[in-house]
C-alpha cells in the first residue's frame, strides 16, 4: 500500500484506530467458513459515518479494496479481503441511538449484536425476531439478509428494514427509506443493500421493525418414523395457516448429536421443534390443531414445553448443532452450505442431500427451516485431504443443482460471498447482467468487497 495512503488514514482516524498489527490482521483474514484465509493490509475501526466517508473517499481515488467487517460469524467469506486493501470493522460502532416503542422502531449502528440489542429491547416489552443462531451484528445481518429459526412467522432481515444510512464507495452518505410502515415513493434501495453483502457500500445505520414481546410461548418436539412425513405435516401447518413462529427439521445425524450433546434420549428419528407465540386463547387452539395435523401425518410422539427452561432446553440442541459436529470430529472443520426450495420440494430435497451426502462419504446432518424451505448440511471435512475436499465441493454442487431444477435457490439466507459466486448465473441467467450494471454504476472501480457475489472486473 502507497505510503501516502497510510498517511491520509493518519488524518482521519486516530492512531489506535488504525491497525497493521498481524495478529489483528489475522483476525480479520477470515470468518467461519472453510474458505481459504486473506490478509488485509491494515484494519480501520471507524467510530462514525462521517469517518467512513472520509476512508471511502480515499480508497474510491486510490483504488484501494475495501472490505466490511462485523463479527467474522458468516459462512460463504463474505468478509475475507480477497484482494488485501482495508478491512473495515465496525465494533466501536456499536450504540443503539433510539427506541421508538410507540412506533415499534429501533435505530441501531452496524457493531450492535443481536444481543445487545435484544436485552435493550426486553426492558421495553419488546424484541428483534430474526435469529439467525450466532450473536452476528445488526450491520452484518443486514449485510448477508440473514434469517433463521423465526422467519417462517415474523420475515429475514428484509422484512424488518425500515430504513439505512449507507455510506457509499465515493463517500456519500444516503439513507434509504423512511420511519413510513409503507411506501410507493422511488425504487427499493433498502431491498437493493439488504443481502448487498459488502459490494455496494458500507452501511452506517439500520432503523429495523420490532415486536412485542409474546404473551405466551409454547414449544414442542415431534418424532415421526420418515423424513417424508416430517415434511408434509410441515406442508400441512403452513398450508392451513397455523401461526407457528418456528419449525425447525433434524435429521436423524443431528438427533444423536443432540442427545450426546446435552445428554438427552431423543428418539434417533427425523424430528421437528417447533414453537408458537400468542394469547393464551389463541396459541392453545393453535396448539390444538397442530397436534391433530402432526398426528395425521404419522407423528409417533410429540412433547410439549410451557416453561423458559424447558424450552431453553429444548431449542439449545437445535441452536448449538454446529459446536455438536465440531466436537464430534476433532481435526476436522466443517462445511455449513445452504439451499432453499418451495416447501413442496422440501421433503425430496433432504432426502437426496442426505443419499448424496452418504455417497460422497462425508460424515455430517442436515437440518432446516421447515416452514420456509431452507435446510443446511453440516460436512466435516479434512482440509490437509485433497480427494475429500472434492467431495465436500461435489455434494455442494449437487445439492445446489437439485434445488435451482426445483425452482430454488443456491442460498436460503447464508448469502452468495466466495463459495455461491459460481451458481448465481446458473440461477439468475440474463437478469445477472443487471445485477453486474448496478455493481458498475454504483461502484465503478470495483472497491467494495471485490472478488464476492458479483465480478465486473
Amino acid at each position: 500500500m502507497k505510503r501516502e495512503v497510510l498517511s491520509h488514514l493518519k488524518e482521519i482516524l486516530s492512531e489506535e484506530q488504525i491497525s497493521t498489527n498481524e495478529t489483528i490482521r489475522s483476525h480479520h483474514s477470515k470468518d467461519e467458513s472453510y474458505h481459504t484465509p486473506a490478509l488485509p493490509e491494515v484494519v480501520l475501526f471507524p467510530r462514525s459515518s462521517r469517518e467512513i466517508s472520509h476512508i471511502l473517499k480515499l480508497a474510491n481515488e486510490n483504488g484501494v479494496p475495501v472490505t466490511p467487517f462485523g463479527l467474522g460469524s458468516g459462512l460463504e467469506g463474505h468478509v475475507v479481503p480477497v484482494q488485501g486493501g482495508f478491512s473495515i470493522d465496525f465494533s466501536e460502532m456499536d450504540d443503539i441511538l433510539e427506541i421508538r416503542e410507540q412506533d415499534l422502531l429501533v435505530r441501531v449502528q452496524p457493531g450492535v449484536t443481536r444481543s445487545t440489542l435484544d436485552k435493550a429491547l426486553k426492558k421495553h416489552g419488546l424484541f428483534f425476531p430474526v435469529d439467525p443462531g450466532a450473536d452476528a451484528t445488526i450491520g452484518g445481518m443486514t449485510a448477508t439478509n440473514a434469517s433463521g429459526t423465526t422467519s417462517v412467522k415474523y420475515g429475514v432481515m428484509k422484512d424488518q428494514i425500515r430504513n439505512l444510512e449507507v455510506v457509499t464507495p465515493d463517500g456519500q452518505i444516503i439513507h434509504t427509506g423512511s420511519l413510513a410502515q409503507k411506501s410507493s415513493s422511488g425504487y427499493n434501495l433498502n431491498d437493493l443493500y439488504t443481502g448487498s453483502e459488502g459490494t455496494l457500500g458500507c452501511i452506517s445505520e439500520i432503523t429495523l421493525k420490532v415486536y412485542g414481546i409474546p404473551e405466551h410461548i409454547t414449544a414442542a418436539r415431534a418424532t415421526f418414523k420418515e423424513m417424508t412425513e416430517a415434511v408434509n405435516a410441515v406442508t400441512s401447518i403452513v398450508q392451513t395457516g397455523v401461526p407457528v413462529a418456528r419449525m425447525e427439521i433434524v435429521d436423524e445425524s443431528s438427533i444423536r448429536q443432540v442427545n450426546d450433546w446435552i445428554e438427552t434420549d431423543y428418539e434417533v428419528n427425523p424430528t421437528l421443534f417447533l414453537e408458537f407465540h400468542g394469547n393464551e386463547a389463541g396459541l392453545n387452539q393453535d396448539v390444538a390443531f397442530a397436534k391433530e395435523i402432526l398426528s395425521d401425518h404419522g407423528c409417533t410422539s410429540v412433547t410439549f414445553e410451557k416453561d423458559t427452561q424447558g424450552r431453553m432446553k429444548l431449542w439449545e440442541g437445535r441452536h448449538n448443532l454446529a459446536y455438536t459436529y465440531t466436537h464430534a470430529y476433532p481435526g476436522r472443520s466443517m462445511m455449513v452450505t445452504d439451499v432453499c426450495v418451495p416447501i413442496s420440494s422440501l421433503a425430496e430435497a433432504i432426502v437426496f442431500g442426505r443419499e448424496e451426502l452418504d455417497r460422497q462419504g462425508l460424515p455430517g446432518g442436515l437440518v432446516g427451516h421447515a416452514g420456509d424451505g431452507n435446510y443446511h448440511a453440516f460436512v466435516m471435512i479434512d482440509k490437509n485431504d485433497e480427494n475429500e475436499m472434492h467431495k465436500a465441493e461435489q455434494f455442494n454442487e449437487a445439492i445446489v443443482e437439485h434445488a435451482l431444477a426445483r425452482g430454488g435457490t443456491c442460498t436460503g439466507e447464508h448469502g452468495v460471498g466466495i463459495g455461491k459466486k459460481k451458481y448465481l448465473e446458473a440461477e439468475h441467467g440474463a437478469s445477472l447482467s443487471i445485477m453486474k450494471s448496478i455493481k458498475k454504476a454504483l461502484d465503478p472501480n470495483n472497491i467494495m468487497n471485490p472478488g464476492k457475489f458479483i465480478d465486473i472486473g
